[in-house]
């Protein structure tokens, strides 16, 4: 569920700083002359009204509040989101291991088989048959 609410917030901030940029951009220059005016910094007079500061520079401060709050949303859902998963972790390593089952010891019934090295290939015989002093 945190991870789905991460991911939204993440594209309501890439809007969010995708608005800002236009909003910026289309701002009046103070001095008549630079970035604002060479990408229509004049036109927003006739899209918005005589009032079009005013009105941008509520945008722009409305807008940086919500880059600022998706901000610190988005820092405290991934900090607990991965503190979260890496504490599951060092819990599940500190655990002390569980044996539920023991390796089974060979029954008489089935013999131990022991590797005795010959000349041409390797023979596996049965333990009770091979002897202490056997040499080849």
């Amino acid at each position: 569920m945190a991870l789905f609410f991460i991911g939204l917030f993440t594209v309501l901030m890439v809007l969010d700083c995708l608005i800002l940029i236009l909003l910026v951009l289309m701002q009046l220059p103070k001095k008549e002359a630079g970035a604002g005016l060479a990408f229509g910094g004049a036109a927003t007079d006739a899209l918005f009204g005589a009032g079009s500061g005013n009105f941008l520079t509520k945008a722009t401060k409305y807008a940086s509040i919500a880059f600022f709050v998706l901000t610190l949303l988005l820092a405290i859902l991934q900090n607990n989101y991965y503190h979260r998963h890496n504490s599951e972790f060092r819990r599940l390593i500190n655990q002390p291991a569980q044996t539920t089952a023991t390796p089974a010891e060979p029954s008489a019934a089935q013999p131990a088989v022991t590797a005795v090295p010959s000349s041409s290939n390797i023979t596996l015989l049965p333990s009770s048959s091979v002897s202490t002093n056997s040499a080849q």
